[in-house]
């Protein structure tokens, strides 16, 4: 019987699934460039594009590869205190620290990346990143400057396939909401979310509030907003990387073309009407106005008149 009850277990822990980390039979060390591309641009995003104080740009890139035991950041989960502070403000001293204590404790960390930020909303930034069996997964965050805590990133990209490690990755990036600050817009003041809401998409329609600076309800799904790729360096002889000069674009220019996204043109509510003016005995007119608060953009539906005048009985005639 108690034979017969350990074939039983053996084949139970047998079938069961198996951690991605765990399957990575890969050789023990790999070294990659990454290379992330800004796409943010007046054309693919013109809902209130940050021309200055300050202009659209983007933070450093801070990364970490790591094990399953780990996660910088996760959809639908709370962010921590560190990832608070880098979507908020871009300071990347306490998300630093919290990763070097999750190296320490659990073992689940084998290094942290970064590369330079970008002054613009279009261009490129680059650094190498290594990565062993143990720790296959690659997860990184840029904030995007300005903005309430808006970022965009990567969750635990797996690098290894079974017995080799993937050449080439190319991934879009969206936008993400930190879920610790409530404003709607690039320039929005700071206002805490309280309670703290979880790390949310954010999208053409969500949220769904006309303020916005992500809000398109006309798109079925954002423009990418930034990419990212990873290449995996050949190694020499001696067992050290081979730089190679043509994974990422010359310059600080990305190389392809951007989205362009219309934006139809918004106006406010019509004024009040004014007096109605005339002679006695005749018909006078009224009129009411409205101004523009958003000028279209790539084709997007034209302003509507910001006049109308319309017939009435005059209120003191002459």
């Amino acid at each position: 019987m108690i034979t017969i009850l350990l074939l039983t277990v053996l084949s139970y822990v047998i079938s069961l699934p198996l951690d991605d980390n765990s399957v990575c039979t890969a050789e023990e060390l790999a070294t990659y460039n990454i290379a992330f591309s800004g796409k943010w641009s007046h054309v693919a995003f013109p809902k209130q594009y940050p021309l200055y104080r300050p202009p659209a740009q983007w933070s450093s890139l801070l990364g970490v590869t790591h094990n399953s035991d780990y996660n910088i950041w996760k959809a639908n989960e709370y962010a921590s205190n560190g990832m608070r502070d880098f979507a908020e403000r871009g300071e990347p001293w306490t998300l630093m620290k919290e990763i070097e204590a999750a190296g320490e404790k659990i073992q689940s960390v084998h290094g942290i990346f970064s590369a330079p930020a970008i002054s613009t909303g279009t261009g490129q930034t680059s650094t190498d990143l290594e990565v062993d069996s143990g720790h296959p997964l690659v997860s990184l965050v840029v904030r995007i400057v300005p903005s309430p805590d808006w970022f965009v990133g990567v969750d635990s990209l797996n690098l290894c396939e079974k017995d080799h490690w993937k050449q080439e990755i190319s991934l879009e990036l969206f936008p993400y909401d930190a879920g610790t600050d409530s404003g709607f817009t690039f320039s929005s003041p700071n206002f805490a979310t309280i309670p703290q809401d979880t790390v949310s998409e954010i999208t053409s329609s969500s949220p769904s509030h006309p303020a916005n600076s992500f809000y398109y309800p006309k798109l079925k799904n954002l423009p990418p907003i930034a990419r990212v790729m990873l290449v995996k360096l050949k190694r020499s002889r001696l067992g050290f990387p081979i730089p190679q000069t043509n994974v990422t674009a010359i310059g600080n220019e990305i190389d392809d073309s951007v989205s362009e996204t219309p934006l139809d043109c918004e106006t406010s509510f019509w004024s009040s009407w004014g007096l109605c003016k005339g002679t006695c005995g005749h018909l006078g007119s009224k009129k009411r106005t409205r101004y523009v608060l958003l000028q279209p953009a790539n084709n997007g539906t034209p302003c509507p008149s910001l006049n109308e005048e319309a017939e009435c009985e005059p209120d003191n005639c002459v």
